[in-house]
């Protein structure tokens, strides 16, 4: 099984997405700087339980705790929206909202990434990545 991914983001959300079916509490995934922004993002929401980086030669692995042993898990559903063959972009006043505020987007801007209510209130719009609940 090779490690590189075309999509590294779908790659992450769709591990995150099985593990917490199947009731596992931690998953490992290879490392990038995009994986760990986005990870720390849902860590700091409370979609996640936390991370730590182990480093490797050639590659690191990122261990992700989805939740405690015996907790329930936060995330109800966590999908991809741009995709590399349709990307979706979004302007700062347009950016969508999720289950009525109850869940949120991540956007790549041109600041980094960062929760869809963040990027409004900096007036971002970006590439809407995901959305979760």
């Amino acid at each position: 099984m090779s490690l590189t991914s075309t999509d590294q983001i779908a790659d992450l959300i769709t591990r995150i997405r099985n593990a917490a079916q199947v009731g596992k509490t931690e998953i490992l995934v290879p490392t990038s700087k995009l994986k760990v922004a986005v990870v720390e993002i849902l860590v700091k929401n409370g979609y996640l339980a936390s991370f730590d980086i182990i480093d490797g030669k050639p590659r690191g692995m990122l261990h992700v705790v989805i939740n405690e042993p015996g907790k329930v898990v936060n995330i109800s559903e966590i999908t991809k929206i741009s995709k590399p063959g349709r990307r979706v972009y979004s302007a700062a006043a347009e950016l969508p909202t999720v289950k009525s505020g109850r869940g949120m987007i991540i956007v790549s801007t041109s600041k980094g990434l960062m929760t869809g209510k963040e990027a409004k209130k900096n007036h971002l719009g970006g590439e809407v990545l995901i959305r979760v609940w």
